[in-house]
């Protein structure tokens, strides 16, 4: 390991200074002006999140609509085949594991809270409906449905996605600005890259401060259920503090895989909690009304989706829910999508869109439809005094559903500490997220420095704290829809510069269609008229299984003095190019590799032949030699390994197999500028 590796790893990441200290300042000055002036800071915030509503709702509510039209498209278009990462790479986790962690990334704290509080509001006091009707009954789930359902998973997914891509396939940081390269170029290294990650930073912030807020006042309300803990901020700040101190933990101790563990458990606590509920609640009536509101929100979606409320005045219900939801949606997008990114490298597009549409509405929708219909059954069942309770943004009225169900107090129990688990993960995990934006990464593997994940949770901790006592969660609804109207502009951004990278894949594609195949060069020793004997050696070569040191001496022997000719014909012509011989791949893995790379200043030729290691295959339930393992150079281009064998191809064979590759290169620059022509 050199000096500078070795540095590296004990001091962490280098820090992007531009965004960590305009994000940071930003928080600690809307956090201390909350604190030392919370009247005039929740008058602030009602101005302004009016004035945001009248002005951008309709941005909103059409990038929402917009953002899900343009993941599904990709996912059933001719670009759902490209993988996450390069074409030679596959999915690191396997469907259930990676199925398993969408789940828990789908749900948290925030899900129990609204379950109840929000089926029971739009009962209640609907935005269009009579109040207290069969048909507000109806709609009353639907609406909390399509508030947690696919619309906001399609901004987690495009922000997977364009993470995904732009990171595993084309080599650039884990980072927002990123996604941006193919309109930006390098000026994503400039002012206008530290400012796309410093929204990133800031609408991530002000949307784990959220759910942080409603998950310390929920478990406040729990706690003082369970053991008479005062509801109130000192008890709210106790619970702030232990989400920052289970966060420094993490970071300090390497408690990853423990936090994992429990988000999996938590995953199925809920479930149990649901399931009690279920099945010793009116299970006949709860299973018909999750029928009727899949059927419900499937007729409704396109009008809800485009729902603007422009004949009624509606700006407090819209502030309230829609814009709410879809403001922390947005402000949520980064955190959860670098999350998917990092799990699905080597899936296809086309899988992971099927995996996040799917997975985690099929939870949203068992969990509301369940404790949002047992909800509206209790209050349609005369209780007047439940259904005040139910719409108090406290979450008692949670609890207070559990209280009607068989074991009350082991029910309310798990119910907090299934809460508690959502809580101390999301905070983790945010500060993380956080960290990382606000760090130099080299690869979707690393982690930002522990002293980074201890700050960021601390003043995530702080924001909490100071937004709670301005004015509680309606204070933190405020500022998420603020704050998460920059990074809406991003996303939009985000979507053209994705479209535009898949465009330029398909015309390299395209081009491969106009050239012969590559693998046509191994049929001939120099590519010329090949003589009948030649089959044979062909034959040999391929059930030939060499090992590591016969394939480095080929590969310098051969592949490097092949390479070598093809690039000094090609400066003859004209065409600068260069020839290495290095290694590839994470420190601690890497592997040999012969590269030649063109240098032209756009869209450079990148021919590399690595080698790499596998078991031998087996033919007719026995091995073809004694080893377990062979060693193979396979043929990388820009997009990833080529998925064939070089191993015992002559020079010539070499040369012809390098030019097929620049030809198809040659048709794919082509194509593009007849495109941009």
């Amino acid at each position: 390991m050199s000096n500078d590796a070795r540095a590296r790893a004990v001091a962490g990441p280098p820090v992007r200074v531009p965004v960590f200290a305009a994000s940071l300042i930003g928080v600690l000055v809307m956090a201390i002006w909350a604190l030392a002036a919370p009247t005039s800071a929740e008058s602030a915030l009602g101005s302004v999140t009016a004035w945001v509503t009248e002005w951008f709702g309709w941005f909103y509510v059409l990038l929402a609509t917009a953002v899900l039209v343009f993941v599904l498209y990709l996912g059933v278009s001719r670009y759902g085949h490209i993988r996450l990462g390069p074409d030679h790479s596959r999915p690191e986790f396997s469907t259930f594991a990676w199925a398993s962690m969408l789940f828990a990334a789908g749900i948290g704290t925030d899900v129990m809270f609204y379950s109840v509080v929000e089926p029971a509001s739009q009962y209640m006091a609907p935005p269009v409906l009579e109040a207290e009707t069969v048909e507000a009954a109806r709609d009353a789930t639907v609406w909390t449905l399509f508030h947690y359902g696919i619309t906001g998973w399609g901004m987690y997914a495009l922000m997977g996605i364009a993470l995904g891509y732009f990171c595993h396939r084309m080599g650039l940081p884990l980072a927002v600005r990123s996604a941006l390269q193919p309109i930006l170029g390098r000026r994503i290294e400039g002012p206008i890259g530290h400012a796309v990650d410093t929204a990133a930073v800031l609408g991530t912030i002000f949307g784990v401060a959220t759910s942080l807020g409603i998950g310390v006042v929920f478990l406040n309300v729990g706690l003082n259920l369970l053991f008479g803990v005062s509801v109130g901020t000192g008890a709210q700040i106790a619970l702030a503090a232990l989400a920052v101190i289970m966060a420094a933990v993490s970071a300090t101790t390497g408690v990853d895989k423990g936090i994992r563990f429990l988000s999996q458990l938590n995953v199925l606590l809920a479930l149990g909690l649901a399931g009690w509920i279920l099945a010793t609640g009116n299970t006949s009536f709860i299973l018909n009304a999750v029928v009727a509101n899949v059927g419900d929100f499937a007729r409704s979606f396109p009008a809800k989706t485009m729902e603007t409320f422009p004949f009624i005045d509606n700006a407090e219900w819209m502030s309230s829910w829609t814009l709410f939801f879809w403001a922390w949606w947005v402000a949520w997008a980064s955190f959860v999508g670098l999350f998917l990114a990092r799990i699905s490298r080597g899936r296809t597009i086309r899988q992971f869109v099927a995996g996040t549409m799917i997975i985690p509405f099929l939870y949203i929708v068992m969990w509301i439809s369940i404790f949002g219909n047992a909800t509206i059954e209790r209050i349609r069942g005369g209780d007047a005094e439940f259904a005040t309770l139910a719409q108090d943004f406290t979450g008692a009225g949670f609890y207070e559903l559990l209280k009607g169900y068989p074991a009350a107090n082991v029910v309310i129990a798990l119910a907090v500490f299934v809460g508690l688990l959502f809580y101390v993960t999301s905070a983790d995990s945010g500060a993380l997220v956080m960290a990382n934006l606000c760090s130099r990464l080299e690869t979707g593997s690393e982690d930002a420095a522990a002293w980074q994940r201890i700050l960021w949770a601390a003043v995530t901790g702080l924001l909490t704290i100071a937004m709670l006592i301005v004015g509680g969660i309606v204070a933190l609804q405020y500022a998420t829809i603020i704050f998460g109207l920059p990074f809406a502009f991003v996303l939009v951004l985000v979507m053209l510069g994705l479209l535009k990278a898949l465009r330029r894949e398909g015309r390299r594609v395209d081009s491969g269609a106009h050239t012969m195949s590559a693998k046509l060069s191994a049929r001939g020793s120099d590519g010329d008229a090949q003589p009948a004997s030649l089959w044979k050696t062909r034959l040999a070569r391929l059930t030939n299984f060499v090992d590591r040191a016969d394939a480095q001496t080929h590969l310098e022997g051969v592949v490097r003095p092949a390479l070598d000719e093809v690039a000094e014909e090609l400066g003859r012509l004209g065409v600068d190019s260069e020839v290495s011989s290095d290694l590839v791949g994470p420190e601690g893995a890497a592997q040999s590799a012969v590269t030649l790379r063109t240098l032209s200043e756009d869209e450079p030729f990148i021919y590399r032949v690595v080698l790499t290691e596998g078991p031998v295959p087996t033919y007719g339930g026995r091995m073809i030699q004694a080893r377990d393992t062979h060693a193979r150079l396979e043929v990388h281009l820009e997009a990833g390994g080529q998925d064939y064998d070089v191993m015992g191809y002559s020079r010539g064979q070499i040369i012809h197999d390098c030019l097929d590759n620049y030809e198809q290169h040659l048709q794919f620059l082509r194509l593009g500028s007849s495109t941009k022509g």
